[in-house]
């Protein structure tokens, strides 16, 4: 793939929307580092983002929109939230809140958990293509999975250290005026927490909420289900109801067996054994198994590409509960 170096201006912008309309992916500029954007309601486009990056684990994914009021429309945002996104948007705060059942956001993005992190950013460029794009904008940073965060569009556009010939454009916005990542705050069961420090002081939002932000201890338990984390930071993470059954090549008496290419299942995250394919079905599918009130097994998946991610994301759902002290279910 050739990556194209668009213009931030009425052309440039038009051709990302279009990309994006497609399904590809783009990197966008933010006052923070520049991001690698697709459609949040598109789970194939979200699952291109996860294959560019080389991202070894299906962590939630932080959704950019225009204004509070897009953003309403994504998520509960209780009186708290509404006070932050006042003073802070756009700008480089991120907020974890309830997502909205009707809000159609690819389960891929919230990494199947009834959160979403969402923010508004304040780089001009962002902002135009955001409101041009009439889209929620899922975008982590722009480089591949444990490569330094680029602020720069030549940054995003170094086939050797960034992601060049791995998406179809990037928005060459200028560097990025902050060049840290947001801060990130959880308001989730009426107690407000810094999950990561960033370009927003944590004593500026304190001021605004006029009390603490709770911290996550200096070494929490994987066991623990009250330590706070940051995404993915669990054993157990994002896990259905149901117990689940990885490498499985035949169902159990009982079970309900999720198929992946060979191996057809009930249902199947892809007949084809394309492993984008399954990405982008994974979450989604695990909802409508879980549904079932049945056990749950999930035919091997190829340790390469984006099948280690799915394979990292199957894990932490087999994986004991908290109070659990069973060995994870197996082959």
């Amino acid at each position: 793939m050739q990556t194209r170096i668009l213009t931030p201006d009425p052309a440039g912008i038009r051709r990302a929307c279009e990309l994006l309309a497609e399904g590809q992916a783009v990197a966008i500029p933010t006052e923070t580092v520049y991001g690698l954007a697709a459609d949040a309601h598109n789970p194939a486009a979200v699952a291109g983002i996860y294959a560019a990056k080389g991202r070894p684990s299906f962590n939630p994914l932080i959704v950019h929109v225009a204004d509070l009021e897009a953003a309403g429309r994504i998520a509960v945002l209780d009186e708290d939230a509404r006070r932050l996104g006042r003073a802070f948007w756009p700008g480089a705060l991120t907020l974890v809140v309830p997502l909205r059942a009707d809000a159609g956001i690819a389960g891929l993005v919230t990494a199947g958990l009834a959160t979403v992190a969402l923010r508004v950013p304040a780089h001009p460029v962002a902002q135009r293509l955001l409101r041009a794009s009439g889209m929620a904008l899922a975008a982590p940073s722009a480089n591949p999975s444990g490569r330094v965060s680029p602020t720069t569009a030549a940054h995003v556009a170094d086939p050797a250290t960034g992601l060049g010939g791995r998406i179809a454009a990037v928005i060459d916005g200028g560097p990025c005026p902050v060049g840290v990542e947001s801060t990130i705050v959880s308001l989730i069961g009426g107690e407000a927490r810094l999950l990561r420090p960033g370009g927003i002081p944590a004593e500026a939002i304190e001021a605004v909420l006029g009390q603490p932000l709770l911290r996550p201890p200096a070494d929490p338990s994987p066991r623990d289900p009250v330590a706070p984390t940051a995404p993915g930071q669990l054993t157990s993470h994002y896990a259905p109801r149901a117990p689940l059954r990885i490498n499985a090549r035949a169902a159990r008496p009982g079970e309900l067996l999720i198929g992946f290419g060979e191996i057809a299942g009930e249902m199947t995250l892809s007949a084809s054994g394309d492993p984008a394919e399954a990405a982008a079905r994974l979450f989604d599918m695990l909802r409508v198994a879980d549904a079932a009130d049945r056990p749950i097994a999930v035919a091997p998946i190829p340790e390469t590409g984006l099948g280690a991610a799915i394979n990292d994301r199957l894990r932490r759902a087999a994986a004991p509960r908290p109070g659990d002290d069973s060995p994870a279910p197996g082959a």
